[in-house]
């Protein structure tokens, strides 16, 4: 669908993206109703980012249902007026988007299974190829409630350090990206990872692999032939989705 005549072309290939993100988060079933959120920095407005409008599930989110706020939560531009924010998804993103010029977009999830490992007091553990890509490699932050505080941001950011992803205890997951296509690969390898973690932890005595060899294969998935995989699994994912690109990008 072409753009409409109020917005640039670069806002609308934002939205158009982000919608294919939030249908593919619900494409991968990783939704818990109308909570949760993605976030995405504008790239020509690092001051603004897009979210979404609360009350839309994700498998019917469309490119105008997304709203354009800035780091005090405030909505932009006069066409976003009247569409609803969740509190807590603007204290949870805005407090990343504006420490870390590195995160572009963030993702938050409340799987059963994401729920269940930040919930287990080891945490996630190195038991699959997908977890050691998290070999000491990911953040954790203790649960304090609804996020509605503004001064949880501070803790918030000061736990997340340099890290991508972090595991919020008794709450679910966060994953962030430079860009939409690693937020993503983030997201589903850390889901992934979850949900192979219980499975395991259901059966008999388990399994862990030397720590040489873990420290050895978080490297390999942070060297810059990850690059054009992620980018690939993106295009793959978007494939699955494509029949409704006309709906999404409205």
């Amino acid at each position: 669908m072409a753009k409409p005549d109020y917005m640039d072309e670069q806002e609308w290939q934002a939205r158009c993206q982000l919608a294919a993100l939030y249908r593919l988060i619900a494409y991968y079933k990783m939704t818990d109703l109308i909570d949760t959120h993605i976030s995405l920095r504008l790239p020509h407005e690092p001051a603004h980012f897009l979210i979404n409008r609360y009350g839309v599930t994700f498998e019917k989110m469309k490119a105008s249902d997304l709203v354009k706020i800035d780091h005090d939560g405030k909505i932009v531009e006069s066409f976003d007026e009247g569409k609803m924010v969740n509190v807590a998804g603007f204290v949870i993103h805005s407090a990343l988007h504006h420490a870390r010029a590195d995160i572009n977009c963030v993702i938050h999830t409340h799987t059963a299974d994401g729920i269940a490992v930040s919930a287990q007091e080891q945490g996630l553990l190195p038991l699959s190829q997908h977890a050691l890509k998290f070999y000491n490699n990911i953040a954790y932050h203790e649960y304090e409630g609804i996020a509605f505080s503004l001064e949880e941001r501070d803790r918030l950011v000061a736990d997340m350090g340099h890290y991508r992803c972090m595991i919020l205890r008794n709450h679910g997951l966060l994953a962030t990206g430079n860009h939409i296509a690693r937020a993503f690969h983030e997201i589903y390898f850390l889901e992934r990872a979850c949900q192979i973690q219980v499975k395991a932890m259901s059966g008999g005595n388990l399994h862990f692999p030397k720590t040489t060899i873990c420290e050895y294969t978080v490297q390999q998935f942070e060297s810059p032939m990850a690059e054009p995989i992620i980018q690939a699994a993106w295009q793959a994912a978007l494939s699955q989705i494509e029949d409704l690109q006309t709906d999404y990008c409205q």
